[in-house]
């Protein structure tokens, strides 16, 4: 293993957790009965969660508290997310760019770390991964709503998990620096990033395995959707097939008996 971890200058650390509070309190800005600190303390979790996380499951002292910078930061570009809401939206793409640069220095942190102090190749992959989405599955949970993680995105874990990848091969297997193997893994990160951002790429959804249950669900969801339109709700009724009914009643009558023994009618009265 690896005895070496990717080091970035602390102007990069700080940008890249300066834009992680950004986004988290423009994200909870949005939302109604969150006050100021609220939103303050959302910004500030998702800016700094990443690499918390990432230390705790390390068991090593977290890296947010050993610098004055990173909650400064992190404090400042919360308050800039909520205060400037507006302004920063036009800014978007940039702040996607540089959203998709910490996503991939972060991964690349935490997997050359987790690498350097021995673990085996499939924990420290994971531990990079969570080290570049940890920040957005806080500010979830923070948030109380589903994780977007879980859901049909545009390949943010995905990527994150490509670039370690990348990082891994590159060191394990070709003997790479690690300070260059580090920039392979924020260059494909990044660009796998803001190519599922601009083509709308994303992982297949799960499907039901049996296919009554999808078609029922199909059919639930077009009722639904009908009573949207129309107002009306109606509920799909299976009526019989009053053919197949009819034949099986006429044949229940041709097959029952109209007539005793020696063709004396039932109804007739026996003669004595």
């Amino acid at each position: 293993m690896t005895a070496e971890t990717f080091h970035t200058p602390i102007a990069f650390d700080l940008v890249a957790v300066g834009v992680g509070s950004l986004q988290g309190a423009m994200y909870a800005a949005g939302f109604k009965r969150i006050d100021l600190l609220g939103v303050a303390i959302i910004g500030i979790a998702t800016g700094i969660g990443g690499g918390f996380l990432r230390d705790i499951l390390l068991n090593v002292s977290p890296a947010a508290f050993a610098n004055n910078w990173y909650l400064v930061t992190a404090v400042g570009a919360a308050f800039v997310g909520m205060l400037l809401p507006r302004l920063l939206r036009r800014v978007d793409p940039v702040i996607t760019l540089f959203d998709a640069l910490s996503l991939g220095m972060f991964a690349a942190i935490g997997a050359t770390k987790a690498l350097a102090l021995g673990l085996p190749v499939v924990p420290a992959l994971f531990i990079g991964v969570i080290s570049g989405v940890g920040g957005g599955v806080v500010r979830d949970v923070i948030l109380n709503i589903p994780i977007a993680l879980m859901h049909v995105g545009s390949l943010y874990a995905f990527a994150a998990l490509a670039g370690v990848g990348v990082l891994a091969t590159l060191i394990l297997v070709f003997n790479v620096p690690v300070f260059i193997a580090g920039i392979a893994c924020v260059v494909v990160t990044t660009l796998l990033r803001l190519l599922a951002v601009r083509f709308g790429w994303s992982l297949p959804e799960q499907r039901a395995l049996s296919r009554l249950q999808l078609r029922k669900q199909k059919q639930v969801e077009a009722v639904i959707e009908e009573a949207l339109h129309t107002g009306v709700l109606t509920v799909p009724i299976t009526l019989p097939d009053l053919d197949s009914f009819a034949k099986e009643n006429q044949a229940g009558d041709e097959s029952s008996p109209k007539h005793g023994r020696h063709g004396e009618s039932r109804d007739d009265p026996k003669t004595v």
